[in-house]
């Protein structure tokens, strides 16, 4: 696992974890690199995200029970992977961000300005 420092070069303060989420599901958007997807960004999901994912191939709300995936409602933490946030920005669809909850290598994908754009906590 990387170290888990948040785009602040801080500790990664927890994304979420009722579901639990994160690439590890340890709650946090740790990575590594077998995490391909960079599931790096914590997000508040909003309904309007949500149809926009399932549109895009990525059912996130639909229950799962044999995968231990209860479904995703708006309001729900989760780290999504850093390219769909990015084409969801360019798409006026992207959710808000917690900043001190996203993992550093998410600026590998997408630029720090554009996340604080969507900002619900900046440092």
């Amino acid at each position: 696992m990387d170290k888990s420092v948040n785009v602040f070069d801080e500790p990664l303060i927890p994304c979420g974890s009722d579901p639990a989420t994160g690439f590890f599901r340890d709650g946090c958007c740790n990575t590594c690199d077998e995490d391909l997807g960079s599931h790096t960004v914590c997000v508040q999901l909003t309904q309007e995200f949500l149809q926009y994912s399932r549109f895009r191939g990525n059912d996130l709300s639909t229950p799962m029970p044999e995968f231990g995936f209860p479904g995703l409602n708006p309001g729900d933490s989760w780290c999504l992977c850093a390219a769909r946030w990015l084409e969801a920005y360019a798409q006026d669809m992207a959710p808000r961000v917690f900043l001190m909850r996203t993992h550093k290598r998410a600026l590998e994908i997408v630029p720090l300005d554009k996340l604080k754009e969507h900002a619900v906590d900046i440092n």
